[in-house]
């Protein structure tokens, strides 16, 4: 794994993990890689790991099972999708609204590029 210098690693470890969920290589209720097995295929200390199922714990994106490891929550895709929702709204928008303003870029310009792209 490629890990950027601007965002922590833990993060970037849910953000992998959220992509096998989205893109249904970890499904509902599969057990997923231990926090040792994770650790060795990302080449990052099994605490970091750990750092990054606390978290996604806490989104109750997965859960763990007594002596058998993690496990993916029923209807995890949907939560994760809320959870980057949120994180687009306040840390993405923002400094996109910030660049249009700079460039003087509308929302109707935006809207125009968007349906373009998305609507055919």
């Amino acid at each position: 794994m490629d890990f950027k210098s601007n965002k922590p690693i833990y993060l970037q470890i849910v953000d992998f993990c959220f992509t096998q969920i989205l893109s249904g290589k970890w499904t509902g209720d599969e057990r997923i890689p231990s926090v040792r097995d994770l650790g060795v295929q990302l080449q990052v200390n099994p605490n970091t790991v750990m750092r990054a199922f606390e978290y996604m714990q806490a989104e109750e994106v997965i859960y763990p099972k007594r002596g058998m490891g993690y496990f993916v929550q029923t209807g995890a895709a949907r939560q994760i999708k809320k959870v980057q929702k949120k994180d687009f709204f306040e840390e993405v928008l923002p400094g996109t609204f910030e660049t249009m303003r700079l460039l003087d870029i509308s929302i109707d310009e935006i809207v125009e590029v968007y349906n373009k792209r998305y609507k055919d």
